[in-house]
């Protein structure tokens, strides 16, 4: 990591169009620019006023800036895209704006220009999370010291599932049954209360204490499984403290999120998710890939699963949390490329880190990873599962 930088990777990172007069202005001062070395990834987005494009792009975050870069060919291109000064910013971690988007960070500058970052996991969206507000309260030492009391001690236990979890709250039997609710005069259908769900989860054993169960129906709303419905459970989201934002409260409301309803009831998602989605994830990631077809190089959110072993990948610009490929590990072979010059079958200048994958079927993946250590995780974890 070059010196002064606090963090890097990819992030997915919202735009919205620009007006062709400006688009041409730009490409008339585009000068010819050089390329340097890709090391991480990460998914930054900024909230669009017309169109929602979002797109994959390098982040490196700095002590009072956070860069953005484009990446071509598998190289982060140079000068940087654009830049966030985080002099006077605001953080929202987690920020559950936008439904089909539940790993965002929205960044809100001293010109209340808005940003909306997306991390391809909870733990490495808490993480940007945590050094970019380290990098806002560089200055308050007292404010720093209490980030670092705080961090990682917001986990889910690794024997839990939060789709077991959701799946038996929608067991007819003994499931959590959503009913009218009324609040302020208003009739909610179809939901329950923030005590209830706690109760449930403890008579369930997924949660020893009520702070457990207040800290999986957290994890459950941020998942975009969960969301808040009346005046009492809105209000709390807008708290900014995550112990607070789920209310363990027999005047809150919620129910379940519009997206997992439209992924049960689609009987070709259902069918995909029991069999190669039902897996445990064991490792997930920005990743770039090498297409099949046009051999052009595109950032992926790659899920590695056990129980079966598949590895699916996911376009992070996609509304839709569908993968857009994927293939089983059953008789795969994994192995790292070398970083002297361009290896074969890999198109373009695309040097350093890369991986590949050959399945049982004889097709061969070309995969580049942000570092050789990220390269020898994924390699290690793969190989487990072939």
């Amino acid at each position: 990591m070059e010196d002064g930088v606090l963090k890097e990777g990819f992030l997915v990172k919202r735009f919205f169009p620009r007006p062709p007069l400006l688009k041409k202005q730009e490409s008339n001062q585009k000068t010819n620019q050089g390329t340097l070395g890709l090391p991480g990834c990460l998914g930054s987005r900024q909230k669009g006023h017309i169109v929602h494009n979002w797109k994959a792009r390098w982040f490196i975050l700095r002590q009072n800036t956070l860069l953005y870069y484009k990446l071509e060919g598998g190289r982060r291109v140079t000068p940087p895209k654009g830049r966030i000064l985080l002099d006077g910013c605001t953080i929202t971690c987690p920020c559950l704006e936008y439904e089909n988007r539940p790993l965002l960070i929205k960044l809100k500058t001293r010109t209340s220009t808005e940003y909306f970052l997306e991390a391809c996991s909870r733990e490495e969206r808490d993480s940007w999370a945590f050094e970019i507000t380290g990098a806002i309260h560089a200055g308050q030492p007292g404010k720093v010291q209490q980030l670092h009391t705080q961090k990682n001690s917001f986990k889910l236990p690794p024997h839990i599932s939060l789709h077991r979890i959701v799946d038996k709250m929608h067991d007819s039997s003994s499931g959590i049954r959503p009913c009218p609710n009324m609040e302020q005069g208003s009739t909610y259908k179809k939901t329950f209360l923030g005590s209830s769900l706690v109760d449930w989860l403890i008579s369930s054993s997924f949660a020893a204490s009520r702070l457990e169960g207040v800290t999986l129906a957290s994890m459950l709303m941020e998942e975009n499984f969960l969301r808040p419905v009346g005046v009492r459970s809105m209000g709390a989201i807008r708290s900014g403290d995550l112990a607070e934002q789920f209310l363990d409260d027999s005047t809150a409301l919620y129910t379940f999120a519009e997206s997992y309803k439209r992924k049960v009831s689609s009987k070709e998602e259902v069918s995909l998710s029991t069999m190669e989605l039902s897996g445990t994830v064991i490792k997930q990631g920005y990743l770039s890939k090498q297409g099949h077809k046009r051999k052009n190089w595109k950032v992926r959110r790659f899920v590695l699963r056990k129980d079966p072993a598949f590895l699916h990948y996911y376009d992070p610009s996609k509304e839709e949390n569908r993968p857009v490929g994927g293939f089983s590990l059953r008789g795969s072979l994994v192995s790292a490329l070398e970083d002297n010059g361009v290896p074969t079958g890999v198109k373009g200048n695309v040097q350093g880190n890369l991986f590949k994958v050959i399945t049982k079927d004889d097709t061969h993946y070309y995969i580049q990873a942000s570092s050789k250590a990220e390269r020898a995780e994924w390699i290690e974890a793969i190989k487990k599962l072939t």
